[in-house]
Formats: C-alpha cells, sequence, structure tokens
C-alpha cells in the first residue's frame, strides 16, 4: 500500500528537521571546534541553550549546571551588564549591524574572565525582528591582562604606582576644564626631593627606590583622595589640587608635605633625613594653559630650590622674567662658544719670597656683542646648570695648554697654569681626565705645567666616578688645589687621600687680615697646618702692602689679587713675565 499524502508530508518534514539538525550540529561543532563557548537564546520563550565549552570556560561542569538558563546575563558582572543589554537592544532593534561587545563574566570560584562576544540572528519572524540568537564567548582574559599591563607601563610608575607624567598631563587638562565651568581655583605643586643623588650614591639604588616609594606615599597621604598625585621619574613628584576655595589652603597642604617628607627615613641600617622644594602656581590666577601653568609651577620649584631648599615657593611674574633672562642667557653662550666670545684672562700668582711670577689662573670672560664684558658671576652657574660648563672648561684648557707651551718655551719654562674645574665637568663621563691629557699630549707639555682647581664640595662627593677621576688626574701627575678654602667642609683625610698640593686661603680671610686678628689668627692657622701636611699655600685676593707683608711673615708661599695685577688678556700677561 502506497503511504498516504499526510504521511509522505509527514516524511518529507522529518527530513527536513534532520537537516536542519545536521547543520546546526556542524555549524555548533565548527565553533566549539575553536575554543569558543556557544550560546543558543530563544528570544520567544527566554530559553538560552549553553555549550559545554561555554560552562567549562566559567569552572562548571556539565552534571552541575543544568544547561539552560532563563537569564544568562546573571554571570555577566553587575557593572558590565547595563551596557551588554543595551548593546544587544541595539542590535535587535536593528539600529547597529552586528553584536560584538567585551565584558566580565563571574567564575564559579569568584574570579572573572573577561569575554568577547559575538552575536547573530538566526531566525526572524515575518517582519524582520529577530525570533533567535546565536552568539560565541571567547576568553580573552590574557589579551586583557597583557592590555593593563602594557596601560599601566605608559601611564603609571612602575616603583611607587602613582601616575607618570603623561597621565598626569591628562587629568591636569581635565580638570582645568572642569574647574573652569565650576568657577573654582586649582593649585599644581612640582615637588624635588633635595639633594636625593646623595642616597643612590651612598646608600646604593634600591634604598634610593625604597625612599621613593616612602616619599609618594607620604605626599599623597597630605592630601584628598580626589587629588591626583604623580611621579615625573628621578626624585620629581606633582599634586594637582582641584576645587579650591583660597590659596591658604594650598599653603596648608604643602606645609604638610614638607613636614612629611622631612621626617627620617629608615632604610636599611640607616636614618636618613631629606627635604624637598616645592613650586605652586594656581589656575586661574597665574595661567589658565596646561603648559603655562606647567611652566610656572618648574619655575616656581626651581625658585624654592635656589632660595635655599626645603621649602616652597609661589609663582609670581617675576619668575618668568627670570626663567626668559636665564633662557636667554643660555642661547647667548651657545652662540658665544660658536663665534669665539669668550677669551681666557690670567691673573698671576707670586711668589712672597722672591716677588716673580711663578704661576697663573686661567679665568673665562665673556665679551658679549651688545651688552659688552659680562660678569662671571653671573653666566657660570647658569652655565653649571645648563650643562654648557663642559664646553666652556674644554676651551678654556685648550686655549690655557696653547699659551702655556709657547711661555714655557720663550720665557719660563717653570711657569705653571691652573685651571678651575666645575663639579659638573667631574660628572660627564671622560671629563675632564681625557681632555686634560689630550690638551698635554698635543701641546707637549708636562703635567706638573698644570694645575687644576676644585672645591671643597667635590672632595666630599662620594660618587665613585669623581673619585676615580681626580684620582686619575692625580696620577698623571697633574697638581691639585683647593679653591676658597676655609669656606666649605673639607675633612683633612680628603687633602690626604688625593694627595692635594696647594691650599688657596679665601680672600674673605685676607680682606681684614691687618685689622680683624681673628681673621689673621685662621690665616696663620691654614699655613701652619698646610706646612705639617708638605702642602703649599696661596693667598687670594691680595690688594694691599700691608696684606702682602704680614701673609709673607706668616710663611704663606704665593699670593694673587690687585696689589699684583688684575686678571689680563694673554698678550698683557706675556707682556708681565716679559718684565719679569
Amino acid at each position: 500500500m502506497e503511504p498516504s499524502k499526510e504521511e509522505l508530508l509527514t516524511q518529507s518534514q522529518y527530513r527536513m528537521l534532520e537537516r536542519l539538525r545536521e547543520a546546526e550540529e556542524r555549524w555548533r561543532f565548527a565553533l566549539e571546534g575553536s575554543g569558543d563557548g556557544v550560546w543558543d537564546w530563544n528570544l520567544q520563550s527566554g530559553e538560552t541553550v549553553l555549550s559545554k565549552r561555554w560552562k567549562e570556560m566559567i569552572g562548571y561542569s556539565e552534571e552541575e549546571f543544568d544547561g539552560q538558563s532563563g537569564d544568562w546575563m546573571a554571570f555577566i558582572h553587575p557593572g558590565d551588564q547595563d551596557r551588554v543589554r543595551d548593546g544587544l537592544g541595539k542590535y535587535l532593534e536593528g539600529k547597529i549591524p552586528q553584536y560584538i561587545d567585551e565584558f566580565r563574566l563571574s567564575c564559579k570560584d569568584g574570579s572573572l574572565k573577561w569575554i568577547l562576544a559575538r552575536a547573530m540572528a538566526v531566525s526572524r519572524n515575518i517582519d524582520g525582528k529577530p525570533l533567535r540568537i546565536i552568539g560565541t564567548h571567547s576568553d580573552i582574559t590574557d589579551r586583557k591582562r597583557a592590555e593593563e599591563t602594557i596601560q599601566r607601563q605608559a601611564y603609571y610608575d612602575e616603583l611607587t604606582q602613582l601616575p607618570n607624567r603623561n597621565l598626569f598631563r591628562d587629568r591636569l587638562q581635565h580638570e582645568i576644564k572642569r574647574m573652569h565651568r565650576a568657577g573654582l581655583k586649582l593649585a599644581l605643586l612640582f615637588i624635588d626631593l633635595d639633594d636625593f643623588k646623595q642616597i643612590n650614591d651612598t646608600l646604593g639604588h634600591p634604598a634610593g627606590d625604597g625612599l621613593l616609594a616612602e616619599a609618594a606615599q607620604r605626599i599623597s597621604g597630605c592630601v584628598r583622595e580626589s587629588d591626583t598625585v604623580a611621579r615625573f621619574g628621578g626624585d620629581v613628584f606633582a599634586v594637582i589640587l582641584a576645587g579650591l576655595d583660597e590659596s591658604d589652603d594650598v599653603e596648608r597642604v604643602a606645609q604638610e608635605i614638607n613636614a612629611g617628607l622631612t621626617a627620617p627615613y629608615r632604610l636599611g641600617e640607616e636614618n636618613v633625613v631629606i627635604s624637598a622644594s616645592i613650586g605652586i602656581t594656581l589656575f586661574p590666577c597665574d595661567a589658565t594653559d596646561v603648559d603655562d601653568l606647567w611652566k610656572n609651577a618648574d619655575q616656581a620649584m626651581y625658585a624654592a630650590k635656589n632660595a635655599g631648599r626645603g621649602r616652597f615657593s609661589f609663582f609670581t611674574p617675576a619668575m618668568q622674567t627670570a626663567a626668559r633672562a636665564r633662557l636667554r642667557l643660555i642661547n647667548d653662550m651657545r652662540l658665544a662658544l660658536e663665534n669665539h666670545q669668550f677669551e681666557v684672562y690670567y691673573q698671576p700668582i707670586v711668589n712672597l719670597s722672591t716677588g716673580g711670577i711663578i704661576k697663573a689662573e686661567a679665568l673665562i670672560r665673556w665679551h658679549h656683542p651688545e651688552r659688552g664684558m659680562v660678569s662671571p658671576v653671573e653666566f657660570i652657574p647658569v652655565a653649571e646648570d645648563s650643562g654648557l660648563i663642559v664646553a666652556i672648561g674644554d676651551f678654556v684648557l685648550s686655549q690655557t695648554a696653547r699659551h702655556l707651551s709657547r711661555w714655557r718655551n720663550q720665557h719660563d719654562a717653570r711657569l705653571q697654569i691652573s685651571v678651575n674645574v666645575s663639579p659638573v665637568q667631574f660628572r660627564t663621563p671622560g671629563e675632564p681626565y681625557a681632555q686634560i691629557v689630550s690638551c698635554l699630549t698635543e701641546q707637549g707639555l708636562p703635567a706638573e705645567s698644570l694645575s687644576i682647581e676644585i672645591t671643597e664640595g667635590l672632595l666630599l662627593d662620594t660618587t665613585s666616578s669623581i673619585s676615580e677621576s681626580l684620582l686619575q688626574i692625580r696620577d698623571a701627575g697633574v697638581q691639585v688645589a683647593i679653591d676658597d678654602f676655609g669656606t666649605g667642609y673639607s675633612s683633612l683625610s680628603y687633602l690626604r687621600r688625593f694627595h692635594i698640593d696647594y691650599l688657596k686661603i679665601d680672600q674673605s680671610f685676607v680682606r681684614n687680615l691687618a685689622s680683624d686678628p681673628n681673621d689673621m689668627a685662621i690665616a696663620e692657622a691654614i699655613i701652619v697646618m698646610a706646612q705639617k701636611l708638605g702642602l703649599r699655600v696661596i693667598a687670594e685676593g691680595v690688594e694691599t702692602e700691608a696684606q702682602r707683608n704680614l701673609l709673607a711673615m706668616a710663611g704663606c708661599d704665593y699670593a694673587q689679587g690687585y696689589l699684583f695685577s688684575r686678571p689680563v688678556p694673554a698678550n698683557e700677561f706675556e707682556a708681565l713675565l716679559m718684565r719679569g
């Protein structure tokens, strides 16, 4: 008997359903083969079918999970649920062409996993409204962690976990806009730890890192949670204080930060005390632009450091004027090096026993094309701060070596010239030892023809590179003089360690020799001490016969000052040599 029409229709429908089921199984197999979890959401019944991999992804086995859920979104982190629902709603309403989203799923063990979700409608009614959605969930937790690490490295300081310069600048920009809308003030503070380099040099970088981490916590403890504290790198921090009514609030916070930072730090077995210099600028009083506020705070911090450190300073327009003048001076010095505006002058150093010129000090002079002679007191500190002192020092050394070679050949083979060397030059790799040796070799000069003058403070610098450079210079046969002796804090042990040759009595002790018994006593004590240590003494700033006679009677070896000659150009100094 042939099957009825109804039976044939039923068989056809059955085969069609089988083909659909097989196609769906193959589709699911392909999806799950990629390692993704699959979900099938019937929008009419609200039923959601979840694949085995989907369950495993959040820590459930097939047995302990019913496989179906009326509200699969319950597993989405509460902080992401509204956004996910909104995204799906827009897709279902046809407002966006596809559904792709990233969110967090809560796992069985309480942890969270980042998920990349993709979905598409596979069934629609006659009006095109989705009836069924099938989608996948991909575990992107590792990728998200990597992105977070990169993000943290890009915007946070690794040591202190504070925002870095880049993130701080973004937040400052945001706070400026917010304060402008609210009509409130904002304060920007730059904080520099004074002499932090000494911590690294004496106790090592791990101890320095520990101090920085502690300093970050102390600064953060002085401000509100809504304020921003950042580390710019090195020993520089910054703070944004937003929503201020009065500048007095800023002063109070600055005082608290200074007090907090100056409390002792326990670093291993050592108790360390440091201070901080803080620069402060206000929005909108001082400036309304990020870059201008940034410059203002930096200038105010620089002013606080120059005023003695361990204090805070508010920005003033005068600082801007000074900063511009300083920038012009730096640019002019660069041009001066290129256009040969610098010249080396020489001041004779006289043997007090014979009256003859046996030594001289080389001194830099600057002939500015518009300003005339610029005092070294004005430009040398700026040259040191900017690093230009290295190039200037090289120029002085090369010119001195060239002049000295001629003078020793033509006038006096015993002549020695002393050159001032800045501490900054010692901190530059290869300087000044390499330059000194190069100049001596190039001019065929013996090492004893040159003397370098350094400050007492340089001897106290424990940086190994400085000590090594100084010992290299001394071992090469170049003599060493301590300039302005008696005004610093030198230790006699350093005089023995570095085999110092000369002590120069500062002119502040020479000026009142004839009228102040105390100054005379100090000068005599320096001379006697030097003689006991086998050192020779040079008195600076000798201007009168009375000063000369008193120094000679006290046993001083050499003297320099206006009594004998002012610093003069090379040709005039050569004329002095010719006259004896």
